[in-house]
């Protein structure tokens, strides 16, 4: 089909793009006739819109909404005279000196229509996010572009190695568009970025998607093998990524990958000397506007972000501008986000935590401060010298700054919010942080949100809502969204204060994953309700509480029991600084709870120790951990969340 139309793009949209065009119309009268441009301007929402005003409203090509207006009306009207009206170029004045045709400058490439295909939303849903203004015609470059135009001057990235402003970013990115373009990387592609929080990062993600591309990120910690799949299923044209990385010869091994996969083409490195194979990224960069003859718009997709890793096979999460962007532009007023502040993400922008809060900070024309790799007091010395004021981190971030006593020997007090997310948030952690910073700045809030590569921000505290909720809650649905809770058993909603499976529905919740019709089947009901697996429950203002993953549950013995409130208890513990329980097998009773820690500097602890400490909290003994390991690390994920699957290998 052409201009990067799929049948999923005809289903997803034809009946908005039905409801909003020509098609019905209401007359009074002749006033066109009669000259009388009022009685024109007063009826003007009653008579449709054109494919071009749709195409702005909704965030499709112009030539898109031609094609899905054309297959829909055939649909409702019995016609079939599509194929003849796109053969004259029907509607528009042809012209032989400037004409190219759009199934040359529109086209796509098989493997960016592969990845279009898994675009698919169910049209009712879709229709309500556009009328109530969830969805709107945006782009990431949209964003920098109003910025650069209206406040070319202010802030855009404060960087280890100086500063640029918005004018100065964008015409960055416009360099780097032109030498992307130049490769011949066109609208649809993937390409690929291995790359810690830099400005590098950051110029490579507004050029790939300034031109159309997709970007997949790949998460530092990953080697060849991580590596070699991620790159294989997102049939990546191209990996952008350092020279080296600690001890891991990065760029060598993407040209060992690039020799073996077969749509791997180009291996962009970060370094300055020039190897056989591997293309320089300042090389790239070229003078100029960027000539785009196919640019993106809202309803494309711009990231191909994939699962965590704490299942054996990462799954590919196609995320479109309306999904991200859009759930972004629409945090911005719950957090009173604005121009003046300077926002700084200790998670890493290979994770979509870190991209959320990017977004959020671009979208108010704040700042965003660049942190290229987390440590304690790397991150507290950066808050202190660029006077942040918003910082999005993991309760493992606020825990080890804690443990090294860092908020008293730095100055926080510009932090006025701090938003909590990536991992299972203990409110003794919350607490002890929150405290530490009040003490500098006596307006400072903290705040929970909850979410999910598929599901981008799903709910979140406000920075007006009650002091202490984000103490035990992640607060209500984001703009846009809808959260339930229904029984494991036989999906009934539950009512409030009961625990259950969790499901989300709304305009951030991602459309479906990219090739893997199995997964699909299972992640959503029928109705449009993504089962995040999460196990939840709401309160009676509909503000949602964690309570564990359904993966977790122990059974011992046929008794089932969650054990997130355990771990949480035992980290309480002054010895000990992390801790996860794994089911272990038993031939008698099925499963047994295995405890693994680590301890804060110069501790130990024992089972027995641990054992006593539940008792004295009144925990059931059945929930009691019956083995303990001491380990120097957990396995974790980029945003420190603890890979549960690595523990069970170490029984």
């Amino acid at each position: 089909m052409s201009y990067g139309v799929t049948q999923e793009m005809i289903d997803t949209f034809g009946d908005i793009v039905f409801k909003l065009s020509l098609n019905k119309q209401i007359r009074r009268g002749d006033p066109v006739r009669n000259l009388d441009f009022e009685s024109i301007a007063a009826s003007r929402s009653e008579t449709g819109l054109t494919d071009e005003e749709i195409a702005k409203k909704i965030g499709l090509l112009p030539e898109q909404v031609s094609v899905v207006r054309v297959f829909t009306e055939r649909k409702h009207h019995k016609i079939d005279q599509h194929r003849r009206l796109y053969h004259l170029g029907g509607g528009k004045r042809w012209r032989k000196d400037n004409y190219k045709n759009p199934l040359e400058r529109l086209k796509f490439r098989e493997d960016a229509m592969l990845l279009r295909e898994a675009i698919k939303f169910k049209p009712e849903l879709v229709t309500k996010y556009i009328e109530k203004g969830f969805w709107v015609d945006e782009t990431l470059n949209s964003h920098l572009k109003h910025y650069a135009v209206n406040s070319p001057e202010s802030l855009a990235i404060i960087h280890p190695d100086g500063e640029l402003t918005y004018k100065e970013l964008d015409e960055q990115v416009e360099q780097l568009t032109n030498g992307l373009l130049g490769l011949g990387l066109t609208k649809g592609d993937v390409v690929s970025v291995q790359l810690p929080n830099t400005i590098e990062f950051i110029l490579c993600y507004f050029a790939i998607t300034a031109f159309g591309g997709i970007m997949q990120t790949i998460h530092m910690s990953y080697r060849d093998t991580d590596i070699e799949f991620l790159l294989s299923h997102s049939r990546s044209r191209a990996i952008i990524c350092l020279p080296k990385f600690k001890d891991f010869p990065t760029q060598d091994v993407m040209l060992r990958l690039k020799n073996k996969l077969n749509t791997l083409e180009y291996v962009i490195s970060t370094g300055t000397e020039a190897t056989d194979g591997v293309l320089i990224l300042q090389n790239l960069k070229f003078p100029g506007t960027p000539q785009i003859e196919n640019p993106p718009v809202g309803s494309d997709p711009f990231l191909l972000l994939y699962t965590s890793g704490t299942t054996s096979n990462p799954k590919g999460v196609p995320l479109t501008y309306q999904n991200m962007i859009g759930n972004a532009r629409l945090s911005v007023p719950e957090f009173n986000m604005c121009s003046e502040d300077r926002n700084i993400s200790a998670a890493p922008f290979t994770h979509l935590y870190g991209l959320y809060n990017f977004h959020v900070a671009l979208c108010a024309g704040a700042t965003n401060i660049l942190l290229p790799v987390f440590t304690p007091d790397g991150l507290a010395e950066t808050i202190e010298r660029t006077k942040s004021t918003t910082i999005f981190l993991g309760p493992p971030h606020a825990a080890s700054m804690l443990d090294l006593n860092l908020i008293e020997k730095y100055n926080f007090s510009s932090i006025r919010f701090s938003m909590f997310s990536g991992s299972a948030c203990p409110k003794h952690i919350l607490t002890a942080y929150r405290e530490k910073i009040l003490i500098q700045n006596r307006n400072t809030r903290i705040g929970q949100l909850w979410g999910m590569t598929e599901t981008a921000g799903a709910t979140f505290c406000r920075d007006s809502g009650p002091i202490d909720l984000p103490l035990t809650s992640a607060g209500p649905a984001a703009p846009g969204n809808e959260v339930r809770v229904v029984s494991r058993d036989d999906g009934t909603v539950l009512s409030s204060n009961i625990e259950g499976e969790l499901q989300v529905r709304g305009s951030s919740v991602f459309p479906g994953y990219f090739d893997n019709p199995e997964a699909n089947k299972t992640s959503f009901t029928k109705d449009g309700w993504f089962k995040t697996g999460d196990l939840a429950m709401l309160d009676q203002d509909k503000n949602l509480i964690l309570t564990g993953r359904i993966k977790d549950i122990i059974s011992r013995g046929g008794v089932k029991f969650n054990p997130a409130d355990i771990e949480e208890l035992i980290m309480s513990h002054p010895s000990i600084n992390q801790a996860a329980i794994v089911p272990m097998p038993d031939k008698v009773l099925g499963e047994r709870a295995c405890c693994f820690v680590t301890v804060t500097q110069s501790q130990n602890i024992t089972l027995k120790e641990i054992c006593v400490f539940l008792d004295s909290k009144r925990i059931s003994k059945n929930k009691w951990p019956e083995k303990l390991k001491i380990i120097k690390e957990m396995p974790l994920t980029p945003t420190k969340k603890i890979i549960k699957n690595k523990l069970l290998e170490k029984l």
